[in-house]
């Protein structure tokens, strides 16, 4: 079904929807008139966005970032992966119960932290411990959830970073929220929610976007699109060409883009930001990227996915082609380059030193931050615990 812009209302297969266009609000006012949305060819394949890649739609624009910017993505993401490969044999050595590893996404978890405000929220996944340290988050805090210490190991108020979300998709509906309890509380706040491609098919991802749509709240979602959820493609997860496509039916405004070009992952998200923060309404992001590592390091990814596809995409690291850029533009030498990794290397040998020693926890934290105000019901059970821990 073709579908374009008709004075003002849409018309499908050539028939109007509206023959009185003057009194139809047009729900799609960003859709470019005469010709369809470029997001959405004829042919249903792929249009994402890019800079790196030449394959990438030329149709669309986005203000390249600054060498400043591209540096600092630079040494941002070879920052995470070493820490993401500290974390990795962190979990094998016991020290973590679990590690979702991000490699191959640092592109876009750097891009979501740098497009960033210190103003502004964050709202990541389990597998976004990049995108934590990148937006200042100590290491060691990020980790805690993954340790099994705290849920959360950070102070979200202080670093406008939501809890890291375990259940696909529900920390969704928080971005939307909080994204309008700030614009009516004055403030030009805009909230980033990273997912996954998985995260996609669960009804909350939906109410979410569907309350953005109709708020027009400051929000931006970031969907990861790294072709699997857990061991599930992503054939199996939509009939749809794109996940792009599941913004249209709710009013807000999407996207794609080659989740493994920094500068266009940058480009697109720090348009969205400033977009939404100018009262543009929401947007969604598909970033095309892949998980080069297992789901978790209690995964084995060679018994889903060919060998073959995972060496395409190796062919696409991120962290590779931005360099290759950076040095062709004379931005980045070997020295440049060792300095990166030195800095990288210097990183985990902390984070191994300070994981290595054993946590000192108190039991009694349980209830700080069930209510404001403790119930009668849990002030009984904090003071028997109390007395069980001082008989002992």
């Amino acid at each position: 079904m073709r579908i374009r812009r008709w004075k003002g209302c849409l018309e499908m297969d050539g028939a109007p929807t509206n023959t009185d266009a003057t009194e139809r609000v047009d729900p799609f006012p960003w859709l470019p008139s005469p010709v369809p949305f470029s997001l959405f060819p004829a042919n249903g394949k792929t249009a994402e966005f890019s800079r790196l890649n030449e394959g990438g739609d030329p149709a669309r624009s986005y203000a390249e970032p600054g060498p400043d910017q591209l540096l600092a993505a630079y040494r941002a993401m070879v920052l995470g992966r070493r820490f993401d490969e500290q974390a990795t044999a962190l979990a094998r050595q016991g020290r973590l119960a679990v590690h979702p590893s991000s490699l191959g996404q640092e592109a876009c978890q750097v891009g979501a932290a740098l497009a960033l405000r210190a103003t502004d929220w964050l709202f990541p996944t389990y597998r976004d411990c990049v995108a934590l340290v990148s937006r200042g988050i100590d290491a060691v805090e990020a980790l805690t959830l993954l340790r099994g210490d705290a849920h959360c190991g950070y102070d979200p108020l202080r670093h406008r970073t939501a809890p890291q979300c375990t259940p696909l998709a529900t920390h969704a509906a928080h971005a939307t929220g909080l994204a309008h309890g700030e614009r009516l509380k004055g403030t030009d706040t805009v909230a980033l929610a990273l997912v996954g491609d998985g995260a996609t098919s669960e009804g909350d991802f939906h109410e979410a976007l569907n309350l953005a749509g109709v708020l027009r709240a400051p929000v931006v979602f970031l969907v990861q699109n790294n072709r699997y959820a857990i061991s599930v493609p992503l054939s199996a997860q939509t009939a749809a060409p794109s996940l792009a496509y599941k913004g249209v039916g709710y009013g807000v405004r999407a996207e794609q883009v080659d989740g493994n070009d920094a500068a266009a992952v940058l480009a697109v998200l720090t348009t969205a930001v400033e977009d939404a923060r100018a009262g543009g309404g929401p947007w969604l992001v598909e970033a095309h990227t892949y998980r080069m590592g297992p789901h978790t390091s209690a995964d084995d990814p060679s018994r889903y996915r060919p060998a073959a596809e995972a060496e395409h995409w190796g062919a696409r690291d991120p962290i590779a082609r931005l360099e290759s850029v950076l040095r062709g533009r004379g931005l980045l030498d070997d020295a440049a380059v060792a300095d990166a990794a030195a800095g990288a290397e210097a990183y985990a040998a902390d984070v191994r030193e300070r994981l290595a020693a054993e946590p000192e926890l108190d039991p009694m934290t349980l209830f700080d931050h069930v209510f404001a105000t403790p119930t009668p019901q849990l002030a009984e059970q904090r003071d028997a615990l109390r007395a069980e821990l001082e008989g002992c």
